[in-house]
């Protein structure tokens, strides 16, 4: 039997806020959350901007046996799945904790403790590094620590692609749940890539902007990284209405496609299989869907693709159809940036708030969409999509409806 699956929970920690709320006003207001780095050193960068997120303490959160196992990504991870798991009201002992797992999505895992112990290792002359770094860098390091933490003994593992790593992650957790594998899955994604490192590595690819992150509009240079992370509660809609409770929205739908063509360059019709196959699997007609957050880059080649990929599913629709990137407030979180994104799609159906594209300057006729520019906008939609394509040619979408 299929089964229904619902989202009962959502947390988040991002360059925008500490939290949904925080983050909703954020996105409400068209605030950039994208600034300098605040990095060691920033200076031998040429790329000096991210979405980073400013002032966390992570002794405020973790004490210091924790903080020798957490990587920065895994505890941008467990603060956002506290405030999910919280609001989901949900704990596991018996055979809920049996039948409920953990899938994430990130791209980079570790990358800052790697970053780290690369230096002490090779820059300082140092021939020993904490017992524990392996453990800490590692992919999985986030899934474990919140299958350890809530007692989740079901489905669990790490999905790792790139930029659709959160949707896909998010795609096999909707699917463990409609099949009845599992009655809950926490899913999500996390990504803290912003150390030099990280930086010096995206900098080689020549696809990052030195001021801002503009999709959409004519005079875009690049995408900016951000960090941060996003976590859901999947829940089977029977449990969930059984228990009484609050139901933000229904997982609708989600496929994926490759284009299997070029490693870095998108594809439209990969793209464009991976958007209707998302319709198909809802079972939607493409005329109910009111708003799309796009992929949005704020490079030339994904956004162009992406336009012609929604103009070739949507047709005449497309005309009609509201599509922003969040992107251009909290930065592109690669592994995690499905997840982030998803929340302004939440917000979209129960707030009937559309999150902006800000850094808008002036239109691309190649991008001839309604992209919802600067401003925030109040529409009531029913159904919407989240996109994600990523490098390597993997594309993962995600059908939200109103419940």
């Amino acid at each position: 039997m299929t089964r229904r699956v619902v989202i009962t929970g959502a947390g988040t920690i991002n360059a925008l806020g500490g939290d949904v709320p925080a983050t909703f006003a954020a996105m409400k207001e068209g605030r950039c959350g994208i600034g300098p780095l605040e990095i060691r050193d920033v200076e031998r960068l040429s790329i000096q901007i991210g979405g980073q997120v400013k002032g966390y303490d992570e002794h405020s959160h973790f004490n210091r046996q924790q903080i020798a196992l957490y990587d920065r990504f895994t505890q941008f991870t467990l603060l956002a799945a506290r405030e999910a798991l919280a609001q989901s009201g949900l704990t596991f002992t018996g055979a809920l904790a049996d039948h409920s797992g953990v899938i994430l999505g990130t791209s980079g895992g570790g990358l800052t403790t790697q970053d780290e112990n690369y230096r002490t290792v090779y820059e300082e002359g140092k021939n020993r590094v904490h017992p524990f770094i392996v453990p800490k860098l590692m992919n999985n390091a986030a899934v474990s620590q919140v299958s350890m933490e809530w007692n989740l003994r079901g489905p669990s593992f790490t999905v790792s692609t790139a930029c659709a790593s959160s949707n896909h992650a998010m795609g096999q957790a909707f699917n463990m749940v409609r099949s009845g594998m599992a009655t809950v899955m926490v899913t999500g994604g996390s990504e803290s890539m912003l150390c030099f490192g990280g930086i010096k590595a995206w900098e080689g690819l020549r696809v990052m902007s030195k001021d801002a992150c503009r999709p959409f509009s004519a005079t875009r240079n690049g995408m900016v990284q951000g960090e941060g992370a996003g976590v859901f509660v999947f829940e089977d809609y029977a449990h969930a209405k059984a228990r009484g409770a609050e139901i933000l929205c229904e997982v609708a739908g989600f496929a994926m496609s490759s284009d299997a063509s070029d490693i870095v360059m998108p594809s439209k019709q990969g793209a464009a299989r991976a958007i209707a196959g998302a319709l198909r699997d809802a079972r939607i007609d493409r005329a109910e869907v009111g708003y799309i957050n796009a992929h949005g880059t704020g490079t030339a080649a994904n956004d162009k693709t992406e336009c012609a990929a929604v103009a070739d599913v949507f047709g005449p629709h497309a005309d009609k159809l509201m599509i922003s990137s969040t992107k251009s407030m909290h930065g592109h979180l690669i592994g995690g940036t499905g997840a982030v994104e998803l929340l302004a799609c939440i917000m979209a159906l129960r707030e009937g708030v559309i999150a902006p594209t800000i850094g808008y300057e002036e239109p691309d006729p190649e991008c001839a969409l309604d992209v919802v520019p600067n401003v925030a906008r109040d529409a009531a939609v029913d159904v919407v999509l989240s996109n994600a394509f990523a490098f390597g040619g993997l594309n993962a979408v995600i059908a939200l409806r109103k419940i």
